[in-house]
Order: structure tokens, then C-alpha cells, then sequence
């Protein structure tokens, strides 16, 4: 797609007087509670702005999408780096023209805080929107996105999401609503449930992410067959569900694109993952109308999105701190944490996921011959699970004495003179809220 097509402006929309005047004085009023949170060292006041803003005016999300370009970025993993990078390529491809873009940095994804970041950017006609699993259906609905990002399906927050399938056939069924009008869909492929989903979309774009976790894909999203395997290619012999042909491939390091020529993306973010969130994002750039060079550019830029992977001072030590909410997301974080000792925050408030089963999903064994802090309102939970794993540890359920005890056993550099590396430290969303307050990023 030529880069004009990123150029084209949108459509402002037209809305009615008594609409305009009711969403100013709502938007005023969150912008009062968000100086008040600010005022009063509780946070950005995002949350609480979007919050007020919703209540005071409940079509707020419909009516503050309209009249823009949408790009929504959804999945149980990722989907806050991607939008990072899906956002700083699009930047990237604007050059001067980047006050036209709006996205929703911060991480709330839910109807108010998206609402609550167009709020702040109401001249801005391009938007990169995460979008939560529950909210895309009402994206589709309301926001008509040209460009949809389908990244993974994982069981997540049980209580909440307790059965995954029925959040892929809402996204099955908005797409199926939407007809021809519906996005572009940047899909997952090595991932059955994505697939389906997509199923009915009038466009899909589909990218081998070279995908590791394969626990919450066993059977059959379509028939309920149990599905099999052939090298990294997985069917259903009970339908015609089957592994589509991506034209977007992950291989290792680097990105292989649809004419064949490969690309690596030089992330400042760690993992392989991240390299498949930023096939993703590729995809979804040049849909846009971003140039290769251009997007890959704008990625480079990207460092800790919304504080994953920032690297902080605590009680006088440097600390990496890395966000795993699911057995998949602790998969690829596990690797990642090479300190010895490291530490685990575990809490199971509403965000977290008040059913922490999940914990026994887990392969905690693969840190065994290290010692771990276990910390956080549920760090009994993760005691009994790594006492199971032997895996040696200790139990210090207060965050803030769980670091000051772990800083005199870190291990040094190996090399006299230089510093030690980060003390890793892996937490669940609440703690790790928590976490960045106390680094003062946020």
C-alpha cells in the first residue's frame, strides 16, 4: 500500500450539539478527577478520568472513535508492546505529521480508559487503540478499525475470562456483523482459536509467529476435535479447520516478509516474543501505508512499554522488572530472569485474576539451583508451588522488605569493577502497578 494512503485524513465526525456540549462537560469533569489523582501522588489519573468521563456520559466510547482511523491491537499476550510498536512505526511514517496520532500508552484498554485517551486528543484522526479481548467486539462495532491485530488467545484472569472460546466467537461474530465494512485482520496463524476467530473477516493478513506455548490450543475451536501436529504446522482432522498459509513469517531473529526478503528488527526489548509482536506490528504498519524502513525505524525506539522491562533503582540496587499475567506470559518471562537470587510478586485482586491455579501451569522447576524471593498478598500459593518444583526459597510477602532482603544476596558481577547485573523481578499486573510507583514511573 503506498505511504499516501497514511496521509489520508480522516472524516471528522458531525455530531450533534447536545452530544458535543454533553461529552465536553463530562470530558471536563474527568479531567478534574485526573488533576485531583495527580494532585493527591495516586497516579496519572488516566483510570480515574476515564472512569468519571464514562459515567457521566456512557456513550463517551462510541462517540469519541468516531471519526477517526482505528488501529486496535487485541490478544490475552502482547498486545501492550505491540501496540507500542505498531504506534511508534506509524510515528515514524508521519514524520512531522505525528500529532495526528493518538494511542492509549499507558496500558487501559477497557472502554474507559480508551475513551479516556481520545478524550486528550480530540483533533487527532489516527489512533492506535489496545484493545481488551472483551472490548473488541464493541470496537468493531462502534470504531469501524481499517486495521485489527488478533495476537494470541491464553486462559487469563480465570474468573473473568474462564472460557476463552467464547471471547474468540464475540470476535467471530462482530466481524461476521460487520460484512465487507469489517478491518484488514493481522492474525496469529499458529494459533487455532485466532484462526477461527478471523474466520469471518473480509480481509486476513496472516503472520507465523513461530509460537511456543501450544497448552490452550488442544482441540478443535470449530468441531472440538482433538488437533494434531504435523512439524509446526497444526489441522483438524475432524473439519476443515487447518493452519493457513502466512505470508509473514517469524524465523529466529528476524522477519521474513511477503516477497520473500528478511528484515531483523534490532528491538530494544528483549525476547523472542517480542520479535513475533513485532511481525505483528510490521503487518499491521504497512497495511496502514508505513514503509518497511520507516516502521522498522520507529520499533527501535521502544524500550520499556508502559514500564515492561524497565530497568529501575530500588533500595539501592538495579532492578529489571518484567510482567507475566498467565502461564504463557511466564513461559517467556522465566528465561528471561538470570539473576540469582530472582524475585516472584504474585496478588490475585480483580486485575490479577482472582484464581491463581494457574500457578501449577507453570514450569517454576526450570529455576532450580537458584533462590527465589516469593512476595506478594499470595506468596504462600507460590511457595507451595515451588516447594513442589524444589525449587529453594524464601517466603517475604511484603514487597518493599522481599527487595531490601534480596539485595545483600545478589550475586556480583563476575567482573571486578563493573556493575552487577539487574536483580529480575517477575510480577503479576497489581504488584507490578505497584512496582512502578515505588521506581517513580508512573
Amino acid at each position: 500500500m503506498p505511504a499516501e494512503a497514511l496521509r489520508r485524513r480522516a472524516t471528522p465526525a458531525d455530531l450533534p450539539v447536545a452530544d458535543r456540549l454533553r461529552l465536553f462537560a463530562a470530558v471536563s469533569a474527568g479531567n478534574l478527577a485526573a488533576l485531583g489523582s495527580r494532585l493527591a501522588n495516586r497516579g496519572s489519573g488516566a483510570s480515574i478520568r476515564g472512569q468519571v468521563l464514562t459515567r457521566l456520559a456512557p456513550d463517551a466510547f462510541r462517540l469519541l472513535l468516531q471519526g477517526r482511523r482505528i488501529a486496535s491491537v487485541s490478544g490475552t499476550n502482547g498486545k501492550t508492546t505491540t501496540t507500542h510498536l505498531l504506534a511508534a512505526a506509524v510515528r515514524a511514517g508521519l514524520g512531522a505529521e505525528s500529532g495526528r496520532l493518538v494511542t492509549n500508552a499507558d496500558g487501559a484498554n477497557l472502554h474507559y480508559g480508551i475513551a479516556s485517551a481520545l478524550s486528550q486528543a480530540p483533533s487527532s484522526d489516527l489512533a492506535v487503540l489496545e484493545t481488551d479481548e472483551r472490548v473488541v467486539s464493541d470496537m468493531i462495532a462502534y470504531g469501524r478499525p481499517e486495521v485489527l491485530v488478533l495476537l494470541n488467545f491464553s486462559r487469563d484472569q480465570l474468573d473473568r475470562h474462564h472460557e476463552i472460546k467464547a471471547l474468540g466467537r464475540s470476535w467471530r461474530a462482530a466481524l461476521d456483523r460487520a460484512g465487507q465494512d469489517g478491518p484488514t485482520v493481522i492474525a496469529n496463524a499458529d494459533d487455532p482459536l485466532v484462526v477461527w476467530s478471523a474466520g469471518t473477516a473480509p480481509k486476513v493478513v496472516w503472520v507465523n509467529t513461530a509460537t511456543t506455548w501450544t497448552a490452550d490450543a488442544a482441540l478443535c475451536p470449530a468441531c472440538g476435535s482433538v488437533l494434531t501436529t504435523d512439524g509446526d504446522r497444526w489441522d483438524c482432522p475432524g473439519c476443515d479447520l487447518t493452519q493457513p498459509q502466512a505470508t509473514w513469517r517469524v524465523s529466529g531473529d528476524s522477519i521474513v516478509l511477503p516477497d520473500g526478503s528478511t528484515v531483523v528488527p534490532e528491538l530494544r526489548v528483549p525476547g523472542s516474543f517480542n520479535v513475533s509482536n513485532a511481525a505483528c506490528a510490521l503487518a499491521a504498519a504497512v497495511e496502514l501505508g508505513v514503509g518497511v524502513p520507516e516502521a522498522l525505524r520507529g520499533m527501535r525506539t521502544v524500550t520499556s512499554p508502559a514500564g515492561r522491562f524497565a530497568t529501575a533503582t530500588l533500595h539501592g540496587t538495579s532492578v529489571r522488572l518484567l510482567l507475566a499475567k498467565n502461564p504463557a506470559g511466564w513461559a517467556e518471562a522465566l528465561p528471561l530472569a538470570t539473576s540469582d537470587p530472582v524475585l516472584l510478586a504474585i496478588d490475585s485482586v480483580a486485575a490479577d485474576g482472582k484464581d491463581v491455579s494457574w500457578l501449577w501451569d507453570v514450569d517454576f522447576e526450570q529455576l532450580q539451583g537458584r533462590e527465589v524471593f516469593a512476595t506478594g498478598p499470595r506468596a504462600q500459593d507460590l511457595a507451595v508451588r515451588l516447594a513442589y518444583a524444589e525449587v529453594q526459597h524464601r517466603v517475604i510477602p511484603d514487597l518493599a522488605a522481599a527487595l531490601a532482603a534480596a539485595v545483600p544476596v545478589q550475586t556480583s558481577s563476575p567482573t571486578p569493577g563493573s556493575p552487577a547485573a539487574p536483580l529480575d523481578l517477575i510480577a503479576t499486573y497489581t504488584p507490578f502497578q505497584k512496582l512502578l510507583k515505588m521506581a517513580g514511573l508512573r
